[in-house]
């Protein structure tokens, strides 16, 4: 097997899919993790922005009456190809459950970060709501140390809808 023969692949995957040997190791079901458990697990941690990301998706979820993991939902984020402002697509992976392989997730690349937003839509009803961090959150999160990125990502959750993101016209 090729990933056998490359041990730091084959480490690495192990880390990255929990595993102890061949043997995958226990975790809650996703129901019972909480919002930056459900970040880190999509995106590898639980920054600001990346949590900023799953604030979007939840309210999407609720504004449009669908339940996590639908495949009524489409997801589409758009961004400039910066890590900073991608990372709000993980976010909303984690929040809605929308996922490249499910093909109800897709990014779209802006030239510039004030064009990032995402919109949310209901497949079946065509409902839209397109959402983008709010002004106070691009200042006050912008280019935050990798140090403080845990720290600033649970910040995110005590702040107001209004604090994180704003709704806005369908469609960037």
């Amino acid at each position: 097997m090729f990933v056998r023969r490359h041990p730091l692949l084959f480490a690495t995957l192990c880390f990255a899919l929990g595993c102890a040997g061949s043997r995958p190791a226990a975790s809650p079901p996703p129901a019972e993790l909480g919002a930056l458990e459900r970040v880190a697990l999509v995106h590898g941690g639980a920054g600001p922005w990346a949590v900023a990301g799953y604030r979007m998706g939840d309210f999407a979820l609720r504004q449009l009456d669908l339940p996590r993991g639908s495949f009524k939902l489409e997801v589409v984020h758009h961004s400039p190809a910066l890590v900073q402002y991608t990372c709000v697509a993980d976010g909303a992976a984690a929040a809605t459950g929308a996922s490249l392989g499910k093909l109800n997730l897709s990014l779209v690349t802006t030239p510039t970060p004030e064009a990032v937003a995402t919109t949310f839509r209901n497949r079946t009803t065509g409902q839209s709501l397109t959402l983008r961090p709010s002004a106070s959150f691009v200042q006050r999160f912008k280019d935050v140390p990798r140090e403080k990125l845990g720290e600033a990502g649970r910040e995110v959750l005590t702040l107001s809808d209004a604090d994180v993101f704003e709704a806005i016209a369908p469609g960037p």
